[in-house]
């Protein structure tokens, strides 16, 4: 195609306004137009990544192929385009200024004095062009975060403000997204906050070219035109974002709007054919036309913020669509659980999935919850600490160890049946040394596992620092509780599963990472059918 084109999204007014799904949306627009797409996401905040944020100050930690830990907008990314990311799809305010510094350190500037303009900008170019110039790829879309006008943002706008000029005007695009919100007193749009935010743009520098307008009430012609002139936007760039009841629509909302025809006009690309959306539309059919319904639980210590569990939630989408079903997935604080109320807390469910976390808080919850699926022959899934609670609940319940624990939660333990990897021991920095990323897993033929991947060599990724303790394995194992997959090459366990129960599975890695749309996964999917037939 020649040199790459640039796409860039910004966002104003109010943050949460969907900016990675309005990336998304597009570039599986564009990919579908027989484009060679990817999306990176630019976070201004100063940590190196959030891989050591709290999920409720940020949503979950979502973990590439490569292990990188990232923004959970690149869950997204790949749930849509059904591609991986990388390393190189995040970049945060934290990761530019280390490498400045580091230059620095090395001698790089001599002589200069390192300021933010030029030397942090450029090394927020070069990030940009890094996916743009490994030539894999036509159109690179690249996510600002925040909202126009944060102090933290302004390298990043500033940088994308010389990439326009670098490049050229048929090279870049910039979408910004906006609010149009309506006053119900009133009983009317105001375009206000537009203005305002567009103003914040121009004032650095930046003039959109498309403006996506997030609103509860459709856009009319009047509304269009007001934008337009008062935002230096053809009327036919102003395009309606309206809310609709799953973000999996929004890709066929944005082609209903022509954002890909706008897009490829300014970039004086050809728009090669239609978009191939009918595995999408299909997708869509199912998900709106479900034959069945079932309700199951999520066990968790962040249930407050469902974005601590984003990838968990769109794999139980995906499963549902494919086996034709309504998921409603309820969210249940495992601190609330007790030995008395557990009974009745997952009353009505037919299925019950413990969540990842750390540290001690509403372990026992999760143990109780753990407990009543066993016995009472409940579909469970353990999703990494899930697997581990589930091992600590076998060796309390069934082998009589009553203080058994994970060294994470009681150091002092006298039975550790989940202890800290060897490799994890001697860390002094806790940023990024998790065991992370793609590893490979062994998994025991007739196995719960082998039957849903349909293979026994798979690859999964994984976010942890503890694992099950080898010394115990025997034990277990002779009592019911079978180790179904394994890492070939360390050995450390991947997979448990119970003897004699229709469908008890936890594992030690992640499957909600590499569930998409196209790609449903296979234990998310045989979790929801073993739940339908538990129903039934």
């Amino acid at each position: 195609m020649g040199k790459n084109k640039y796409v860039f999204v910004t966002g104003g007014v109010t943050s949460s306004l969907g900016k990675g799904i309005i990336a998304a949306s597009l570039a599986k627009l564009l990919q579908a137009r027989g484009y060679r797409v990817t999306i990176q996401k630019f976070d201004p905040y100063i940590n190196i990544d959030p891989g050591t944020l709290n999920p409720y100050e940020h949503g979950e930690c979502f973990v590439t192929e490569d292990g990188a830990e990232t923004d959970l907008d690149l869950g997204h990314y790949e749930r849509f385009l059904n591609v991986n990311t990388s390393q190189a799809n995040n970049v945060t305010t934290g990761r530019i200024y280390q490498t400045v510094i580091n230059n620095e350190r090395r001698g790089d500037y001599l002589g200069k004095t390192v300021q933010v303009i030029p030397h942090i900008t450029d090394e927020i170019k070069r990030r940009m062009r890094l996916l743009g110039e490994s030539e894999e790829y036509d159109i690179v879309i690249t996510e600002i975060g925040g909202t126009v006008g944060d102090i933290e943002s302004l390298p990043f706008i500033e940088a994308i403000r010389q990439m326009k000029m670098d490049v050229g005007e048929d090279d870049a695009v910039v979408i910004h997204l906006t609010l149009i919100p309506y006053l119900a007193a009133a009983g009317e749009l105001k375009t206000k906050p537009t203005q305002h935010s567009v103003r914040f743009l121009l004032e650095s520098g930046v003039q959109p070219d498309i403006l996506v307008c997030r609103t509860e009430q459709p856009l009319g012609n009047d509304i269009r035109r007001k934008v337009s002139l008062f935002c230096n936007v053809k009327q036919n760039a102003v395009i309606e974002s309206i809310d609709v009841p799953t973000i999996y629509e929004v890709p066929m909302m944005m082609y209903k709007e022509r954002l890909d025809k706008v897009v490829l006009s300014k970039l004086k690309l050809s728009g090669k054919n239609e978009p191939e959306l009918e595995d999408w539309k299909n997708f869509l059919f199912k998900l709106q036309h479900p034959q069945s319904e079932i309700k199951i639980a999520l066990v968790g210590k962040y249930t407050e913020l469902p974005d601590a569990y984003k990838s968990i939630n769109e794999a139980m989408i995906h499963a549902g669509v494919s086996n034709e079903c309504k998921v409603n997935f309820r969210y249940i604080n495992s601190e609330l659980i007790t030995s008395e109320n557990v009974a009745s807390k997952l009353s009505g469910f037919a299925g019950v999935l413990v969540a990842p976390g750390f540290g001690p808080r509403g372990i026992e919850g999760k143990l109780e919850a753990i407990k009543y699926c066993r016995e009472m022959k409940i579909p469970f899934f353990g999703i990494c600490l899930g697997m581990q609670c589930a091992v600590i609940e076998f060796a309390r319940n069934v082998l009589g160890y009553k203080d058994a624990n994970s060294i994470e939660m009681e150091p002092k333990t006298k039975h550790p049946v989940i202890s800290l990897m060897e490799t994890q021991k001697n860390l002094a920095n806790m940023g990024g040394t998790m065991r992370l990323g793609a590893y490979e897993c062994k998994i025991e033929k007739g196995s719960h596992a082998a039957k849903a991947y349909g293979k026994t060599a798979i690859s999964e990724r994984h976010r942890h620092r503890y694992e099950l303790n080898s010394k115990y394995e025997k034990e277990i194992e002779t009592k019911g509780l079978k180790i179904t997959g394994r890492n070939p090459q360390s050995g450390l366990a991947e997979i448990v599963e119970l003897e004699n129960h229709p469908w008890f599975v936890a594992v030690q890695f992640h499957p909600e990472l590499k569930s998409t749309v196209l790609n449903p996964h296979p234990l998310f999917v045989k979790f929801v059918k073993a739940a339908l037939e538990y129903s039934k």
